[in-house]
């Protein structure tokens, strides 16, 4: 009898290629031929589920999307499950800016492929529908966190833009740093940055 083959788990599989080659050579040797021999298939294999090789960048970029947004809402949930101004809500809230960054194996890989098609994103308009995707996901997410952490702030929409986006800046860059200088930027030092924003936050919330 023929083998079935779950097309989900196939699928998913050529994903993980394309993020194996992206963190390891760029999104440039990331093509069907390269994709297919790093899954261990025949080219012809990897277009029976995708077509064409934007097909399948596009798929990886919505999956990589997805993944970081799905960490980021679950770690919301467990902020705004907690009482504003507690240990606990302080806690949850380092623990949801945690997410952004590469402290592990698994959320290195997700930060280096997301960061490489959002640069992509810049030049190749196939990838622009996602990127917009991305960073209202993320923003969303990050101005409900300055929301809990700056009780009134939805009152004051300059100030929730402005605090939204200026730690949406300090995490790219804390991203950008623990990839290329990992030895510098070490979890530890990212945490402290974290905590040195986090406060600055809370002096603006006393100052208002």
């Amino acid at each position: 009898m023929p083998k079935i083959v779950d097309a989900g788990a196939r699928r998913q599989d050529v994903v993980d290629a394309v993020f194996r080659i992206i963190a390891s050579d760029g999104l440039e040797r990331a093509s069907l031929r390269e994709v297919a021999e790093e899954a261990g298939l025949a080219v012809g294999s990897v277009r029976h589920y995708f077509a064409s090789s934007d097909e399948l960048l596009v798929h990886s970029f919505s999956v990589v999307i997805d993944r970081i947004a799905g960490r980021l809402e679950l770690a919301l949930e467990a902020v705004q499950g907690q009482a504003p101004g507690t240990p606990a809500h302080h806690g949850a809230a380092v623990l949801l800016l945690e997410q952004f960054l590469p402290l592990d194996e698994e959320r290195a890989v997700d930060v280096c492929v997301w960061l490489a098609f959002r640069n992509a994103a810049r030049i190749k308009p196939v990838f622009a529908p996602e990127a917009a995707r991305s960073h209202r996901a993320v923003a969303a997410v990050v101005g409900q966190l300055i929301m809990e952490l700056l009780p009134g702030s939805a009152e004051q929409q300059d100030i929730l833009v402005t605090e939204a986006e200026r730690l949406l800046a300090t995490l790219d860059g804390l991203c950008m740093h623990a990839l290329l200088q990992s030895e510098w930027m070490t979890a530890q030092m990212c945490r402290d940055v974290l905590e040195a924003h986090l406060a600055g936050l809370g002096g603006l919330h006393r100052g208002r």
